[in-house]
């Protein structure tokens, strides 16, 4: 699976920015899908995950209410919608793909994205 990450950008506080991650190769169904990200001098975190068949999604703490991920199979696309930005949100924020189930630790993803950095703004 390759997966291209898009969509970062810098925006104000209080600001929605979507982004988008497409997958090419294998049965991209077959993935549970999360978002991590990594803000300079940090570890990088979970963010938010999917299930294979979008049913189940996971949010960390930091993110639930203002956040939001889903997934489009027939365009082998998933998506995180950022809405109520904060400056703490300032990240590269990354795409990842792990067969079946998701995992909140980024070592037991099988697949990344390049990354996009989101930049907010006070």
């Amino acid at each position: 699976v390759q997966l291209q990450a898009s969509g970062g950008g810098l925006v104000q506080a209080g600001d929605s920015l979507r982004l988008s991650c497409a997958a090419t190769g294998r049965t991209f169904s077959s993935y549970a899908m999360a978002w991590f990200r990594q803000a300079p001098g940090e570890e990088r975190e979970f963010v938010a995950a999917i299930h294979w068949d979008g049913v189940g999604t996971y949010y960390a703490d930091s993110v639930k209410g203002r956040f939001a991920i889903s997934r489009d199979n027939a365009k082998n696309t998933v998506y995180l919608e950022m809405n109520s930005l904060k400056p703490e949100d300032t990240a590269v924020y990354y795409c990842a793909a792990r067969y079946f189930t998701y995992s909140l630790y980024p070592q037991d993803y099988d697949y990344w994205g390049q990354g996009t950095l989101v930049t907010v703004s006070s």
